[in-house]
C-alpha cells in the first residue's frame, strides 16, 4: 500500500545557506535560524498527523526531522538517496567564485544544459532518479490514506517531486526553489502522483540554496 499524502520537507537554513555556498553533500548542520526554523514548521507538520517520518542521513535534514519526532514521538528512519547532488570540487564555494572561476561552466548552467558539479559529483537528471525512488520507498512505510514526512533537500525535492509526478526534464525548471524549512504536498490522484502544494509554509526571505 502507498502513502494517500507525501510530505516533502526542505532542512532549516545553514550557514552555508547563509552564506550563498555550494553545499552538496557537505555535511554541515543547522544554524540557530535553521534550528528555531525546523522547530517551528514541525508544529505545523505535526498537526497533519504523520505516521512515518523518512530524512536524508546529512545531518542538516536529519536535525530537521529530529524536531517534527520530538513532537510527534516517531522514529525518523535514514535514506541517503534523500541527499543533496553531490558537487564535488564545487564545494564551500561561493556563487560569486563559481561565476568567476568557472565561466564556461557557468554559462552553459544558465542555458539549462544538465552539467556534472564538481567534475566528479552528479548531475540533476541522477539526482532525480535516485530522489524519485527515495520517495516512493518511503511512502511503502505507511498505509494507504496516511501521511508521510520525508526531510530532504532543495535540489532534490524539487526534481525528484517533478520526476514522481511525470514531468519531464525539460519542464523542472518551472518550479521555484524550496525555501528553507518549507514542503510539497503531493497527494494520490486517479492517475499517480500529483502536486497539491507547493513551497507550503514558505516565510517572506529569499530562497538560499544550491538550487541554481
Amino acid at each position: 500500500m502507498t502513502a494517500g499524502r507525501l510530505v516533502v520537507w526542505r532542512h532549516g537554513r545553514t550557514e552555508w545557506n547563509f552564506t550563498d555556498r555550494f553545499q552538496g553533500q557537505t555535511d554541515i548542520p543547522l544554524d540557530e535560524v535553521g534550528l528555531r526554523q525546523a522547530e517551528t514548521a514541525a508544529v505545523r507538520l505535526a498537526a497533519l498527523r504523520p505516521a512515518a517520518i523518512v530524512a536524508s542521513d546529512l545531518q542538516r535534514a536529519a536535525q530537521t526531522a529530529a524536531a517534527l519526532a520530538r513532537l510527534t514521538g516517531l522514529e525518523v528512519s535514514y535514506d541517503p538517496d534523500l541527499r543533496e547532488i553531490h558537487v564535488g570540487s564545487w564545494a564551500g564555494m561561493t556563487k560569486v567564485e563559481f561565476a568567476a572561476s568557472h565561466p564556461d561552466l557557468h554559462a552553459r548552467m544558465e542555458a539549462g544544459e544538465d552539467v556534472r558539479r564538481g567534475g566528479d559529483g552528479e548531475t540533476v537528471a541522477e539526482v532525480a532518479e535516485r530522489a524519485e525512488k527515495a520517495f516512493r520507498r518511503a511512502t511503502e512505510l505507511v498505509s494507504d490514506g496516511e501521511t508521510i514526512v520525508v526531510a530532504s533537500h532543495g535540489l532534490a525535492t524539487r526534481v525528484g517531486i517533478a520526476r514522481l509526478v511525470g514531468l519531464a526534464p525539460a519542464h523542472w525548471d518551472a518550479f521555484g526553489g524550496l525555501s528553507n524549512c518549507s514542503w510539497v504536498v503531493c497527494e494520490q490522484g486517479r492517475r499517480g502522483w500529483r502536486i497539491v502544494e507547493w513551497n507550503a509554509g514558505t516565510l517572506p526571505e529569499p530562497v538560499l540554496s544550491d538550487d541554481r
